[in-house]
């Protein structure tokens, strides 16, 4: 594999956190982990004025803000071309998904719950480095460049972020789709080497579209990598008794989705 040129104490970091007892906590925890090149930031709109001047490798934002929350940051950043790419993580006090799904969609690296162990902020850096620098991956007789790969998500700034991760891994050929049905459609011209699909979308979801894959596709073995925030265990099985080869949770890290595509590739 590639030897990896950079370390966590190398990155730049944007910390949007309007509490400064909260930003003495944090800073304590970066400082010991040797990240000094952290730039503080108390409000969303002056986080995005700077960043479009200074491009930091990586932005930490509280999940509430005084002029938005954590979430809309994280959109306004996707919808924009010069900030969409940087890797983007939030700190909350939250569980519910009504704060944190649309977190997820947008393709957040982690999400950090307060108090957090500073092992759990350890681990979502280094996923960073993997997002920025990834490993190539080691498999024999097969060139991820030639790969074709469907994405399937009704979430457009979810697909461009899986597109991304996909890419920075050497897969460049990529068709997208918005849900089952129009997955099965393109299916119907193309044969793809792998899919990867959300598991919740209208008219046709993730489990629905693997169990007509299995069940009546024209490539019935095809690898299938399932993307999904679903914690409810009864789902969860539904959805593996379905066919899928692997699945992945929301917010995923880019190492993980390296090591199940090989294994389900080289399956």
């Amino acid at each position: 594999m590639s030897e990896r040129t950079m370390n966590i104490t190398d990155l730049a970091v944007t910390f949007i956190e309007p509490s400064s007892t909260q930003r003495k906590v944090i800073e304590r925890h970066l400082n010991k982990l040797g990240l000094n090149k952290v730039d503080w930031f108390s409000d969303g709109e002056s986080a995005l004025k700077d960043m479009h001047q200074y491009q930091p490798d990586l932005v930490i934002s509280a999940m509430h803000l005084p002029d938005m929350s954590g979430t809309e940051l994280v959109q306004k950043m996707r919808a924009d071309e010069v900030l969409e790419h940087i890797p983007f993580m939030v700190v909350c006090s939250e569980n519910a998904d009504y704060y944190l799904e649309p977190a997820r969609q947008a393709g957040v690296v982690a999400i950090l719950s307060k108090p957090f162990d500073p092992a759990e902020l350890k681990k979502a850096l280094y996923s960073t480095l993997e997002f920025i620098e990834p490993e190539n991956l080691e498999l024999e007789e097969i060139e991820l460049d030639e790969l074709l790969v469907l994405v399937v998500d009704d979430s457009m700034t979810a697909r461009k972020h899986i597109c991304r991760v996909l890419n920075n891994l050497g897969i460049i050929n990529i068709v997208q789709a918005e849900n089952g049905n129009e997955a099965l459609e393109c299916m119907e011209t193309r044969l793809f080497d792998l899919i990867v699909t959300d598991y919740n979308m209208p008219e046709m979801d993730g489990r629905e579209l693997t169990q007509y894959v299995r069940e009546k596709g024209v490539q019935k073995s095809i690898p299938i990598l399932m993307v999904t925030s679903e914690a409810n265990s009864s789902q969860l099985a539904g959805i593996k008794q379905a066919g899928i080869s692997a699945l992945c949770d929301k917010p995923f890290e880019p190492g993980e989705v390296r090591s199940l595509i090989k294994k389900i590739l080289s399956e």
